[in-house]
């Protein structure tokens, strides 16, 4: 099929995200045709070839194509590509359970299964007020979370979202939540200097559980990076000084590691980080190495036994489930990507990639436009600012994102900025030498869209 009738025909039957469909009738802004991949390139009809810098949506983590991940999925589809979950089980989904709850090696020992980042969030929303129900604290019925926040798309995650642009035109049919500040280093909310700040930030959760921790359910965060939020990164003690505010007024803690688990900041999880362990955990993205759509939902005995009873009333069981949940090609091709990570002693791998890319965004500290270098593990952003004395943003009518994307494409990297941020979520098999080559294509789009003065 021909790129043009390919293009028309998507244009005249798709309703794409995140996207208002009038301006795809702009020439720059119609869709690229990829036909293939390998390793951290993608490869459009026209031959043309890109480094995938957002890992597709930051779900890739092993490259495209990769043969042992192709020969996992190939093999289960000659077996079984689905049965259903209820009554029945599999090989595949024992193997990753097991697997999976041997290397966290902590409290969360019991996995729920999904299909989606959004869907795991809502499973931790519900699980967690219906274990404070089953505890006999029905009146905790409701949730903090933060500014700049992003849990995902349906209803209960867009409750807990903090994004106007995303969720504020549905507000009337959301349930009701605590907003709490954002640990936005780079802007304080608190005027602190984040070489020696202590969080104060955290007051503002503080403040809201000493007025009505009777009624809070639990606290959902995004670890160490709020990634749709621009990439906004605090330090790992915000969460440890969290956990203790969670024990003190008896909440839970919800961590949402859909974009930061399997090893994006360079431990299984985020939470590591902070030296504690969540009461519920949210993954997916990376589970399958952005192979097939696959989530779970993790939690510790605890939460589970409140559930575990007798009564076949319905009143303890967790009414949640979907057609396709316990995929058995998604797992097949999960538990395949957790044994790769292991065998490549991924902690130990990434290291000097996290350096290498440390060492590459010194070049972007004196650009007249770069207001703030930010990274965490294998994630890197860089906040473009008109005035790097008084931190005024770009606004979003201007489109300097936009325009980044686009001089980016002309030089063979997928970047799509967020907001007012050039990002790097990598394929972890990028090499050193591509991190190089990467970080000088987006040094090169950034000068073209905003020269340095002479």
């Amino acid at each position: 099929m021909q790129k043009k009738y390919i293009i028309e025909d998507d244009l005249k039957y798709i309703w794409r995200p995140f996207t208002q469909m009038k301006t795809l009738e702009n020439e720059s802004n119609k869709p690229i045709v990829i036909q293939k991949g390998r390793g951290i390139y993608l490869e459009d009809i026209d031959g043309n070839k890109y480094i995938d810098a957002v890992s597709s949506w930051w779900v890739n983590t092993l490259g495209h194509s990769n043969k042992r991940l192709n020969k996992a999925i190939y093999k289960q589809a000659k077996k079984i590509e689905h049965v259903i979950f209820a009554g029945f089980t599999h090989e595949n989904v024992v193997k990753f359970s097991k697997k999976l709850v041997n290397m966290m090696n902590n409290k969360l020992t019991k996995v729920f299964f999904s299909d989606n980042g959004s869907t795991a969030v809502e499973v931790a929303l519900k699980m967690a007020y219906q274990y404070q129900v089953l505890k006999g604290r029905s009146e905790k019925r409701k949730f903090i979370a933060l500014k700049n926040s992003y849990h995902g798309d349906t209803l209960g995650a867009v409750s807990v979202g903090g994004i106007d642009m995303y969720h504020k035109l549905y507000k009337p049919l959301l349930f009701e939540i605590e907003q709490a500040l954002s640990p936005y280093c780079y802007r304080c909310p608190m005027n602190c200097n984040k070489e020696t700040c202590n969080c104060e930030c955290l007051k503002s959760v503080e403040d809201i559980l000493i007025k009505d921790s009777v009624h809070i359910a639990g606290i959902i965060i995004e670890p160490l990076v709020q990634a749709a939020g621009g990439m906004i990164m605090y330090p790992p003690k915000y969460i440890t000084k969290l956990r203790a505010l969670c024990d003190k007024y008896n909440i839970l803690l919800i961590d949402d590691e859909v974009a930061m688990g399997f090893y994006r900041t360079g431990k299984l999880f985020a939470y590591e980080h902070a030296c504690v362990v969540p009461d519920i955990v949210c993954a997916a993205k990376g589970i399958t190495a952005g192979y097939m759509p696959l989530s779970v939902t993790l939690t510790t005995d605890e939460i589970f036994n409140a559930f575990y009873d007798d009564d076949l009333d319905g009143y303890k069981t967790f009414y949640h489930g979907h057609s396709y949940t316990a995929y058995p090609l998604a797992l097949a091709v999960a538990y395949e990507n957790l044994k790769i990570l292991e065998e490549m002693n991924i902690e130990e791998y990434l290291k000097p990639k996290i350096a290498k890319f440390s060492k590459e965004l010194e070049k972007f500290r004196l650009h007249k436009n770069v207001g703030d270098i930010r990274q965490t593990g294998m994630i890197c952003a860089i906040e473009l600012v008109k005035d790097k004395e008084t931190k005024e943003p770009f606004s979003y009518e201007e489109g300097i994102g936009k325009k980044i994307y686009l001089e980016g494409l002309k030089l063979g990297a997928i970047l799509r900025p967020m907001w007012n941020c050039i990002y790097f979520i990598t394929p972890y098999i990028i090499t050193e030498k591509e991190i190089e080559k990467l970080t000088d294509i987006a040094y090169k789009a950034l000068n073209k869209v905003l020269p340095e003065e002479k």
